[in-house]
């Protein structure tokens, strides 16, 4: 087992472990560390905590010390930096004519290096731009093409649900999201209503999908029979957020009454029977792939 603490460079960015070197720290704490592209300020996020040797990436880097006042000083010259930056590459992209967006700009907390983060089509011929830059900021320089999610994620916004989107504030790393989540969640297949602000399938389908894959296992499917409090009825409907169904129950004068029941007040029937059908067909047009799959 190995004492670590968690270490995160950006509001939403993914964690990283650090040794904290016998310095007491606690979460919210701003700290300088040692990084594989050199001194870098970051947030405690995680208290220190034991952690199996096998689920750590190695060697470890150590926390040097606790940010102080000097260390903060030198992270607002840094952000007044990047913007100055920001505003110089532009003018360079555009003297160059290259067909790239700059997105964003970032200086290591030592001045070691300065990245520059943009979005392309395709492959980007950016030599003759980056001896420009070297030229000019008289340090290491870097250019990283991102991705769209990337992308979304350093501009910020707000998603279809109204609310500031995931990966800006508590989504540390994407993860793949496919259609079959979207289906298995019963939401229509128009891309405009699955796809977030960057055009990709939305994150929240990744992280709600457990949910619904328990609910799976348990919650009758459709045309099913449960036994309600209301005698023997078939299944219509599932409400897996309200974890409710709603059934078609025959009444004494033969007509049919549809009401919703709790899943915890019904007992399914015959089970077995229905574990192998109503599946979902995971074949979908290429066209939509194309334009769903992340």
């Amino acid at each position: 087992m190995q004492l670590v603490v968690g270490v995160r460079f950006k509001p939403a960015g993914k964690i990283y472990y650090f040794d904290p070197n016998g310095i007491e720290l606690e979460e919210g704490d701003s700290v300088i560390v040692e990084t594989a592209r050199g001194i870098e300020y970051g947030d405690v996020v995680v208290e220190p905590k034991m952690v199996k040797e096998e689920e750590l990436v190695t060697p470890l880097k150590s926390v040097i010390r606790k940010a102080t006042e000097d260390d903060n000083r030198v992270l607002e010259e840094n952000r007044k930096k990047e913007q100055k930056a920001y505003g110089i590459c532009l003018k360079k992209i555009k003297e160059h004519n290259l067909p790239m967006n700059l997105i964003d700009v970032e200086y290591t907390f030592d001045n070691n290096k300065v990245i520059f983060y943009f979005t392309a089509e395709g492959r980007v011929d950016f030599r003759e731009l980056v001896k420009d830059l070297a030229a000019i900021f008289k340090t290491r320089i870097e250019l990283r093409q991102i991705g769209v999610r990337d992308e979304a994620k350093m501009i910020g916004g707000l998603g279809p649900c109204g609310c500031i989107m995931c990966c800006c504030t508590f989504l540390g790393e994407f993860e793949p999201v496919s259609i079959k989540m979207a289906k298995e969640q019963n939401l229509s297949l128009n891309p405009s209503k699955i796809s977030g602000m960057c055009g990709r399938l939305m994150c929240c389908l990744r992280f709600e999908q457990e949910f619904y894959e328990e609910m799976k296992d348990c919650a009758p499917k459709i045309d099913e029979e449960i036994m309600t409090p209301e005698g023997v009825g078939t299944v219509m409907e599932v409400n897996v957020l309200k974890e409710s169904v709603r059934a078609k129950i025959l009444q004494k004068d033969g007509t049919y009454d549809v009401k919703e029941f709790s899943l915890s007040d019904i007992e399914r029937i015959n089970r077995d029977k229905y574990d192998d059908i109503n599946e979902y067909d995971e074949d979908l047009d290429d066209e939509l792939k194309s334009l769903l799959d992340d």
